[in-house]
């Protein structure tokens, strides 16, 4: 990381989000339940206009109406599947039989943990003997402290996942949190989706799955979309919802959770034309996240390596934030997928239903000038985005410290994506003051409320009320003075700079309607 940017505490982005109203432990009286969080009403606002940007900006005015490579506009729909879909589902798409991932349990702390996710410190040089590996889960407090022990113990210390580690050496191995060596179990498989049963027998007969992602549910409709509306390819559909993973170790706040909501495009488009498109999406994704600001060096474009790809993939690429649990790397914020025509020829084969598309458009000229048509499995290009992930990387983004304030912490949100757009202020408790600013909510409320919050408040010190609105993300916050009541202007305070400016009061709502971009 260079020096221009500090690193950040993750610690203090958490504590502000709790004090804040940000996000929350689900359960939290309960003592909390891991891998699952609550959002609070600012959380839940910024969430939503993330979701919202995305809705807007993907399906109703896709790619702010600029064409494709097709030289045509960009078309999506949009659509709402369901958490529970048949078995059948998720035995094609390849979850029930290969969305798998080997474990290893600890008999000492009962801990479960991703095999492929354990490193092990060993000596740097040489054999280690008799003496213990160490352990570690990257990015936990296991690291240090294995490390501190291992160093201990070896001096030059380098390391190697426990996955090159011999089965038969597990017995020299200490687990990531046990006292003991050698408590580790060989790995075994552990499917991540997680169970549930439809109807009052709950038998092996009536098993059915949480959906570890949404992007099935538009694949089974294709069809339906296609013979229901007026769609052609290129066309894409997309939805939003929320998604369940039994993750072995959810970790990093919101990061890696068991209940996440995802926000996922299936583009369907010719198989010649599918790398244009492809590319197309990739750099669209990227200038996206920017525009609703994530830039700089936090946010890069990184194109996986052939071994990375799955099977049936002819690209992808993800969109990675480098958060300050991951510093100095990245952390996947969006993939965006290449799959081919992997998905309908599974679901076609498996429900014997024809989903290839018929394209009056494409094939040989007839004699009268018109065309044969061409039947045909359209490939996929799939943007799929975590919303989670996006509003974690959004508050990362903008939690900001300014030591020359009264109150350091300030969130500097997009004014697209802050929960609250404006608030007003009347200088003091009296003199006719909160009378005005009552009258300015109430317009700035009914102009701008459906984007966020208006707050209005005439309690404790402007400077504190300032404060409360930085480490809220409030863009702008208007102040009703002595002169509003001689000469009809308010102050202006820009929370970035903290620099104020004078208006008329009738120019508010326009100015705040210029500032969100509404």
């Amino acid at each position: 990381m260079s020096e221009a940017t500090p690193a950040k505490s993750m610690d203090e982005i958490m504590a502000l989000c709790k004090r804040r109203g940000f996000v929350y432990q689900a359960s939290e009286i309960y003592g909390g339940i891991n891998g699952f969080w609550d959002y609070g009403p600012l959380g839940a606002q910024l969430k939503k206009n993330l979701r919202d940007a995305w809705w807007q900006d993907m399906i109703m005015n896709p790619c702010w109406g600029r064409k494709g490579p097709n030289g045509e506009r960009v078309r999506c729909v949009p659509l709402e599947t369901r958490i529970i879909q048949h078995p059948k589902v998720w035995e094609a798409s390849g979850h029930v039989g290969g969305f798998n991932d080997p474990m290893v349990d600890c008999r000492e702390t009962k801990a479960r943990y991703r095999f492929d996710h354990v490193s092990v410190f060993v000596p740097a040089s040489g054999d280690a003997g008799e003496r213990p590996l160490f352990a570690f889960m990257k990015d936990s407090p296991s690291e240090a402290k294995q490390q501190k022990k291992a160093e201990r113990a070896f001096g030059a210390v380098k390391v190697v996942p426990l996955t090159s580690i011999p089965v038969e050496q597990f017995a020299k191995v200490l687990g990531p949190d046990a006292e003991k060596v050698g408590t580790l179990t060989e790995p075994r498989q552990f499917n991540l989706m997680f169970k549930t049963y439809i109807g009052a027998t709950a038998t092996e007969d009536d098993k059915a799955y949480l959906r570890p992602e949404t992007a099935q549910g538009i694949f089974v409709q294709f069809k339906n979309v296609v013979d229901t509306t007026r769609v052609k390819v290129p066309f894409g559909i997309g939805n939003t919802g929320t998604s369940f993973r039994n993750e072995v170790t959810p970790r990093n706040f919101t990061f890696r959770s068991r209940e996440f909501e995802q926000a996922e495009l299936e583009f369907f488009c010719h198989p010649s034309e599918s790398q244009d498109w492809y590319k197309f999406w990739r750099d669209f994704r990227m200038e996206w996240w920017q525009s609703i600001g994530l830039k700089g060096e936090n946010l890069i474009l990184r194109e996986h390596e052939k071994d990375e790809l799955s099977h049936y993939s002819q690209g992808t690429s993800d969109v990675e934030y480098r958060f300050p649990f991951t510093a100095p790397g990245f952390g996947e914020l969006e993939g965006i997928a290449h799959r081919g025509c992997f998905d309908l020829t599974q679901h076609q084969e498996h429900s014997k239903v024809k989903l290839e598309y018929f394209d009056q458009e494409r094939g040989e000229k007839l004699p009268n000038g018109s065309t044969k048509g061409e039947r045909y499995m359209p490939h996929c290009i799939e943007p799929a985005a975590g919303l989670d992930r996006g509003a974690l990387a959004i508050m990362c983004e903008a939690y900001t410290k300014d030591p020359s304030r009264p109150s350091p912490e300030i969130m500097k949100f997009h004014p697209r994506i802050a929960p609250i757009k404006a608030a007003v202020f009347p200088l003091v408790n009296k003199d006719g003051m909160p009378e005005v600013a009552e009258r300015l909510y109430d317009e700035l409320n009914a102009k701008f409320g459906r984007t966020g919050f208006i707050e209005t408040d005439a309690k404790q010190s402007i400077g504190k009320r300032y404060a409360r609105m930085d480490e809220a993300g409030c863009p702008f916050c208007f102040t009703i003075d002595g002169e509003t009541l001689t000469n009809q202007t308010v102050t202006v305070r820009d929370r970035d700079t903290g620099g104020q400016e004078r208006i008329a009061i009738n120019a508010v709502s326009e100015y705040v309607k210029k500032k969100l971009g509404v």
